[in-house]
């Protein structure tokens, strides 16, 4: 079988491909009127994650489950765009983590806003401004995003899923000539992450560590500078047009970074993989014995809690605390209603969403 053969028979494939495509989005078209006229949500996890279930099991080729998701949650993305379009908020900068987890849900093609603040992202969404906003909640090596969590007790927002991305370094510089790099750009906290790399690949050359305020900043410094490098996201590197030399190079394939997606108005159905998460400020806090009790609520109907954060209450009192918890399960589900029920004056419920696997 000759090259221009095989080639023959994939163009064929993707004809064959773009029909099918076509095919789908008319129904999807078809689906979006009749959200609209019932004035149902576009966006529902759940129900993404049952195609994509029953797409691996059924899976008997080479695509992985990753390549799967990565090519139907475009697809998905492309869909809700043509269904109705929406805005969706992220914290900025755009090439940034955070720009990546967006895109890795809501695709390439929908309108972003791009915001500086983790404040400004819940306030778009609040106001109406952004149907969705995208903000990071903690990183498995440096821990919780403190003002993430604060805003999620003052604001009144509910968390519509979550997006968990492996946090991948690339270098990038216009040079392939490594000793001739005089300027490293990146963030202080992406040099540690990367130390290995730089001493294995820079020690002895003449290339100075320059901190940026982020590695959007560090790829666009080096766009702008020939013998200059960024140590960046893979994004931040092709949205400014820097080549990437090597790929991945922190010392450790085991970061992670853990978003949330917020709205103002919505609710999943069950997945059978959930997670909820729930704010708790409890009567008598300093009374012995009472978080105590509220826990072995949990522990008694044999609910998973996956997370407790306590935060301080900022309402002059002194030394009391609020709760964030996070545990497997729906909010529907009968054990967690009965906690919510029975604690109703002291837990409000941000929300149920498919449980994004590590």
């Amino acid at each position: 079988m000759t090259l221009e053969s095989l080639r023959n028979q994939i163009d064929a494939l993707d004809n064959q491909l773009l029909d099918l495509l076509n095919q789908r989005m008319e129904l999807v078209r078809h689906v979006g009127e009749v959200k609209k006229s019932s004035n149902a949500i576009i966006y529902r996890p759940e129900r993404e994650k049952q195609i994509l279930d029953r797409l691996h099991q059924q899976n008997k080729g080479l695509l992985t489950p990753a390549a799967i998701d990565a090519i139907f949650l475009e697809v998905f993305a492309v869909s809700r765009n043509l269904e109705m379009p929406e805005r969706i908020a992220y914290l900025g900068p755009e090439g940034s983590f955070t720009h990546q987890a967006a895109e890795s849900r809501f695709g390439a093609m929908s309108e972003y806003m791009v915001l500086p603040t983790i404040r400004s992202v819940f306030e778009s969404v609040e106001t109406g401004r952004a149907r969705f906003g995208v903000v990071p909640i903690e990183n498995n090596q440096e821990g919780v995003v403190n003002e993430t969590i604060d805003l999620l007790y003052e604001k009144d927002l509910l968390i519509a899923a979550e997006a968990q991305i492996p946090v991948h370094f690339t270098f990038a510089s216009q040079t392939e000539t490594l000793s001739e790099i005089t300027h490293i750009y990146s963030k202080d906290i992406a040099f540690g992450q990367c130390s290995k790399f730089l001493r294995e690949y820079f020690e002895g050359l003449p290339a100075e560590l320059v901190p940026v305020e982020s590695t959007s900043k560090a790829a666009k410094l080096a766009a702008q500078q020939p013998k200059a490098a960024a140590i960046c996201s893979h994004i931040a590197s092709k949205l400014f047009g820097v080549p990437v030399l090597f790929d991945n190079i922190e010392d450790t394939d085991l970061n992670r970074t853990r978003f949330l997606i917020l709205a103002k108005d919505f609710k999943n159905q069950k997945s059978g993989n959930d997670k909820t998460t729930i704010v708790a400020r409890l009567q008598n806090t300093n009374k012995p014995g009472v978080l105590a009790a509220f826990l072995q609520e949990f522990d008694a109907r044999n609910i998973n809690l996956t997370k407790i954060e306590s935060r301080p209450l900022r309402d002059g009192a002194t030394f009391k605390y609020w709760f964030l918890i996070e545990f497997e399960g729906h909010a529907n589900d009968q054990p967690v209603q009965d906690i919510l029920q029975r604690y109703a004056s002291d837990v409000k419920c941000l929300g149920s969403y498919v449980r994004a696997l590590s």
